[in-house]
């Protein structure tokens, strides 16, 4: 079944607004949230910790958290932990970062590929509760290993829209975020591409895709749309908007090149969150009925 989420996007909305929008994303049936962990704004942990003790069912998704920002132990810490307060309620991604925003912090690294490849698989093993050492370019451990892993250990996601990132997050990651802007035809590309990665990885099992789409309701959708994706994103399908069943339809169209998990980010200038996330919520019980 395809699930259905929204952004909270930390460009329209302060840190002091986030309780209002995930009590009313809760409210409104919205299966999930996603954070997104952008220089120098939001934290991700700490904001997805705060979401799951204000709530009992929504489902938190981080997409993302920049790796070079972040030593994988802290990470490793950082997941667990909320996991075990609130299991199976967190949707861990991680990825490259914004690389000038890395050298702001002096943390970009020169093959952001290589880190991938070393981070990614040390994090999920420390989840598991494995017992890591490794001595590569970018991630060191010694013997490291988690006193309290997560009885179940969630999914560990990677975001990628270059063919060499988009393949490699096949071969380490769970699953796969996909940035926004794109149409179905061109996900579907990528999404070949990360199943090429997991091929060649000789990974058996499956992996999910989860894709950000633009998205407008209500009066003046499609002149937010145009505002910000401009007139081709109108006729090139790279953006839904209108009603709940006018995006539902829409959203089944991107879940038929094999996304898994559409999630709607609200167009800039959006200034009605509330009526947003109740549009979503709409929107994700439509597409769970047909």
């Amino acid at each position: 079944m395809t699930r259905v989420g929204a952004v909270f996007s930390p460009y329209q909305n302060a840190p002091e607004a986030f309780r209002v929008a995930v009590e009313a994303a809760e409210e409104a049936g919205v299966p999930e949230l996603w954070l997104w962990e952008d220089c120098f704004r939001e934290s991700a942990f700490a904001s997805a910790a705060a979401a799951l003790a204000w709530t009992d069912r929504l489902r938190i998704g981080i997409g993302i958290a920049p790796m070079p920002l972040r030593n994988v132990a802290v990470t490793a810490m950082e997941i667990a932990t909320i996991e075990r307060m609130f299991p199976g309620r967190l949707y861990p991604g991680m990825g490259h970062g914004v690389l000038p925003w890395m050298a702001q912090v002096g943390a970009r690294v020169s093959s952001p590929l290589t880190l991938m490849r070393e981070y990614i698989p040390a994090l999920s093993a420390l989840l598991a509760g494995e017992e890591v050492t490794v001595s590569g370019r970018y991630v060191t451990l010694d013997r490291v290993r988690l006193e309290y892993p997560p009885e179940t250990v969630p999914p560990v996601y990677a975001a990628g829209e270059g063919p060499k990132t988009l393949a490699l997050t096949g071969e380490v990651a769970d699953g796969t975020i996909l940035v926004g802007g794109h149409t179905p035809a061109e996900f579907a590309d990528q999404i070949r591409t990360v199943h090429d990665g997991r091929a060649h990885a000789a990974r058996g099992d499956s992996t999910a895709i989860i894709a950000y789409v633009t998205a407008a309701f209500g009066d003046g959708a499609e002149a937010r749309v145009r505002a910000e994706l401009g007139d081709r994103g109108i006729l090139d399908d790279r953006a839904v908007w209108g009603d709940a069943d006018d995006v539902a339809a829409a959203v089944k169209r991107f879940a038929a090149v094999g996304i898994d998990d559409v999630v709607l980010v609200p167009a800039a200038g959006e200034s009605d969150l509330d009526g947003f996330l109740r549009a979503v919520g709409k929107v994700a019980q439509l597409v769970a009925s047909r």
